[in-house]
């Protein structure tokens, strides 16, 4: 494994080159689904997924034995702001209903047959209120993307990507105005369900954030540091730990896209190796995904959080894997693969 970044400028370093998928292994699993009993493209994306993991897992036919939802959790200064239904000790709370399994992920970990892992980032100690202060300094930035890193450790093969942190569609909202412009409202959505009151205090804070940093947002890791969360820093460093071990990563929704959003700005090849779970109903999610070249695998209205939409869609990369793998050829089938005319 890749020795973690200590700095934001190590960060910087080992985003500038990254592995490639293997084109070879990925016209090898074409030509087996060119030769599997059913109509050429017939069982459309699910085709393409196929090819995909074999490309970027690096073997011919893949495989899913270690799949795993990684769930990151923080805390936000932004919340005193009142731009949530729900006070920050709300994460905590919902961080202990994870590990007792009483949550949404949890159920659908089960019947999908993943792994589940959840990283407490300090919770006891919010990042800063973005409208006053950077959220973290230097220190605090690269070693919570180092920690991210660590998501991969212990033989994973696919990794989904999840969040909890009361207050953070505030920040991904921000991270969005910061990056893309327009209006800052365009990027704001009701998040957990607050008020109209509480819906205009955060297009409040997202102004302000952005107008007060706008002279380091060019830089997007900058922009990570000043306006994201210990969360998005970790889910950054997940993402960027994955595509050094060629390991497929599945994006879940509004916030975990934040994340991805800030690597593909500094190199728009980092998520090759990504697929959309969803599109979340959150803010501007459909225009993020479009942004960052993703055509999300499901599209059910959801707006949860917690890795659930890319769980969700594990379910249809596991239906992928099962008929490249097991479906027979037409050869082994006895099966003409062709009319003859």
């Amino acid at each position: 494994m890749v020795p973690a970044p200590n700095t934001l400028n190590s960060i910087r370093e080992l985003i500038v080159s990254l592995p490639e998928p293997s084109a070879a292994l990925r016209e090898a699993a074409r030509t087996r689904q060119a030769q599997l009993t059913k109509p050429p493209g017939s069982l459309g994306r699910l085709e393409e997924i196929a090819a995909f993991l074999a490309a970027w897992q690096g073997k011919p036919e893949p495989s899913l034995r270690r799949p795993l939802v990684a769930i990151f959790a923080a805390n936000h200064g932004i919340v005193e702001k009142n731009v949530s239904a729900y006070p920050a000790s709300v994460t905590r709370a919902m961080v202990e209903n994870f590990g007792a399994g009483g949550a949404a992920i949890n159920q659908i970990c089960r019947v999908n047959g993943l792994g589940l892992e959840v990283f407490d980032l300090a919770l006891d100690i919010p990042s800063r209120d973005i409208t006053e202060a950077p959220a973290l300094e230097e220190n605090e930035a690269a070693g919570s993307f180092a920690f991210g890193m660590e998501a991969i450790s212990g033989g994973v093969d696919l990794l989904c990507l999840g969040e909890m942190g009361i207050g953070n569609t505030t920040i991904a909202a921000a991270i969005y105005h910061g990056l893309y412009g327009g209006a800052a409202a365009h990027w704001v959505g009701y998040g957990t369900g607050v008020d109209d009151r509480r819906y205009a205090r955060k297009i409040a804070a997202v102004t302000a954030a952005v107008a007060l940093h706008k002279e380091y947002l060019a830089d997007p890791l900058e922009l990570m540091r000043r306006l994201g969360g210990r969360e998005i820093a970790a889910i950054a460093g997940a993402i960027i730990a994955a595509r050094m071990e060629r390991i497929p990563v599945v994006l879940d929704g509004y916030v975990v896209c934040a994340a991805a959003a800030i690597l593909h700005a500094m190199n728009r090849a980092a998520l090759d190796h990504c697929l959309a779970g969803h599109a979340a109903a959150e803010g501007a999610h459909r225009e993020v995904l479009r942004r960052l070249g993703k055509e999300p695998l499901l599209d059910l209205g959801m707006r949860l959080g917690e890795g659930s939409g890319a769980a969700l869609a594990f379910g249809i990369i596991k239906a992928a894997l099962a008929c490249h793998t097991g479906m027979a050829t037409f050869a082994e089938a006895g099966v003409a693969d062709r009319s003859g005319e």
